[in-house]
């Protein structure tokens, strides 16, 4: 049984099309590489239509639209969409009808109709600083913002309208640097990037989240401190919080400075302390667990290969192959 793994390549402005093996001896398997996406650090995949949505940068930033070929893993073009501001997250609703995107340096968030092949003019906009993602699910969507320590909560509706809910937004602690937001169900779990802590969330039934405590996910030997907007983490060896899954009955959530995922157990609905800390390619800022919870495929700002670990049911995270990517990989999904 095998699958695809997509990986953006912000370095060469490129897409790797990976191969994953699974059975006894899983494996990752190179198959082919898209350029001409510079700067391409997000992208969201039609799963269905077989269409992948990239944001690329450049003197003027936009969004690819390109088709998917499963046996050879190839990407053709179809279309490109001017933006007003480079896009950090990209997300499409279920059915492909409407794509979100969050900018950090714009500090907006937009909505788009996907007519076709191609995207139609913006329907909706968010302002707050710093926007580093967007979910979107059940007729809701939620804009995380790293600037204002917040997430933007609205009704999305099908003519990609937005509506901001009661409350409008939800706060978190300030200067914490909210990122990543992940939903399962009726839980969400957040990461910060200046603070290095897991937030565990609960989804209302009309899409209101609820924020219920944090837990660290930062390896206590590593010795980091926390971080702040503007400082370099590498040079004063500073948390730097970065992208969040979860795998089965666990949560992983990745720190760049120390380049670990750590595992954290999901029991009773509460979120534990790290059961370990795995070390993955340099500068973790994206990966992606396969649907079924066993697989982590995980890249790093400053390598050039991609990681693949198995997930056992204790948590920990065993390396079972790699597979080469190009510069600057920083995000990552899955094609089932």
């Amino acid at each position: 049984m095998t699958e695809l793994v997509l990986v953006a390549n912000s370095g060469d402005g490129t897409i790797s099309t990976l191969r994953l093996h699974r059975g006894d001896d899983p494996r990752l398997e190179a198959l082919a590489t898209t350029g001409g996406l510079e700067g391409c650090g997000t992208f969201a995949v039609d799963r269905d239509r077989d269409r992948v949505y990239a944001a690329y940068k450049g003197e003027q930033a936009g969004i690819a639209v390109l088709r998917l070929d499963r046996g050879s893993g190839e990407l053709t073009e179809l279309s490109r969409t001017e933006v007003e501001d480079s896009m950090t997250y990209l997300e499409l609703t279920s059915g492909g009808q409407l794509l979100l995107g969050a900018s950090y340096g714009g500090g907006v968030g937009l909505v788009w109709p996907v007519d076709q092949d191609t995207l139609a003019p913006p329907t909706a906009r968010v302002e707050h600083a710093n926007l580093h993602c967007v979910v979107a699910r059940d007729g809701h969507a939620w804009f995380v913002s790293l600037g204002d320590d917040l997430v933007s909560q609205h009704d999305l509706a099908p003519d990609g309208s937005l509506t901001p809910m009661d409350p409008p937004t939800v706060a978190l602690p300030q200067g914490s640097g909210p990122r990543h937001l992940v939903l399962d169900g009726p839980a969400g779990y957040l990461v910060t990037e200046f603070s290095g802590e897991l937030f565990r969330l609960t989804v209302a039934d009309d899409g209101t989240l609820e924020p219920h405590g944090s837990v660290s996910f930062v390896d206590p030997s590593q010795g980091l401190s926390r971080s702040r907007m503007g400082a370099d983490p590498r040079e004063e060896h500073l948390v730097w919080g970065a992208d969040v899954g979860v795998a089965g009955e666990h949560v992983l959530a990745s720190e760049r400075t120390s380049s670990l995922l750590a595992s954290l157990p999901l029991r009773d609905g509460e979120v534990g302390r790290p059961v370990g800390f795995t070390p993955v390619p340099e500068q973790p800022r994206g990966f992606r667990v396969s649907d079924d919870g066993r697989y982590v495929v995980v890249v790093g700002e400053r390598s050039t290969e991609a990681a693949l670990l198995e997930v056992g049911r204790d948590g920990a995270l065993t390396r079972r192959g790699s597979a080469g990517v190009g510069t600057g990989a920083n995000w990552v999904r899955f094609v089932s």
